[in-house]
């Protein structure tokens, strides 16, 4: 839902510094893998007792994860890149709340319950981009993509703030997981809705 707001805001400056990354030699899979690595490193970083030392990790690896973009379009865009960028995305966000579930085995169910939100509303989103791609629909409102980004109640910037609150918080991991998941379930049902408003 924030993504929309975020992006114009956020976006110029990507850009700005994805050029000198490129002029300097990076590639766009380079800085992907790099974000990918560090929010790993945040992962175990949580489930080993310090959630609060996690955040640095956890800011620089979305931080890597806006810029393997602009890298890309300051270079070449492939649809591997698109491709590889996702695959991290959802590696990332499953490896958070497993990493809490690690850390402390009283949030193994709620930890349990927000992956499998997590897994629901990634296949409302992922197969409505496939289907969409077949329909030749476009969208930019959340920013440039390889894909077709549909837009939901959660998206990336919601699911970044949610992460950097649960490192804050970690007491607070239970109910705040089941408040989320409960809500990417809401997203996930409204998209299919949609889907079923769009595509028949």
């Amino acid at each position: 839902m924030l993504d929309r707001f975020a992006r114009p805001l956020i976006d110029p400056p990507l850009n700005r510094l994805g050029a000198v990354l490129a002029r300097a030699g990076w590639t766009a899979n380079g800085v992907t893998m790099a974000g990918f690595a560090l929010g790993l490193l945040a992962a175990a970083i949580i489930a080993l007792g310090a959630p609060g030392w996690a955040l640095l990790p956890l800011l620089a690896s979305r931080l890597l994860d806006g810029l393997d973009g602009a890298v890309a379009r300051a270079t070449r865009t492939t649809d591997f890149g698109g491709y590889l960028d996702i695959w991290c995305d959802f590696a990332f966000y499953g490896a958070v709340p497993f990493a809490f579930a690690l850390l402390d085995p009283a949030n193994a169910l709620p930890a349990a319950f927000l992956l499998l939100s997590f897994y629901v509303n990634g296949a409302s989103f992922l197969g409505y981009s496939i289907m969409a791609e077949k329909r030749g629909l476009e969208t930019s409102a959340q920013g440039v993509k390889s894909f077709y980004y549909s837009a939901g109640l959660l998206e990336g910037t919601e699911t970044i703030f949610f992460f950097v609150l649960l490192c804050l918080l970690p007491a607070w991991f239970a109910p705040l997981a089941w408040a989320f998941g409960a809500l990417c379930l809401f997203t996930a049902v409204a998209r299919v809705a949609n889907a079923r408003h769009i595509l028949t």
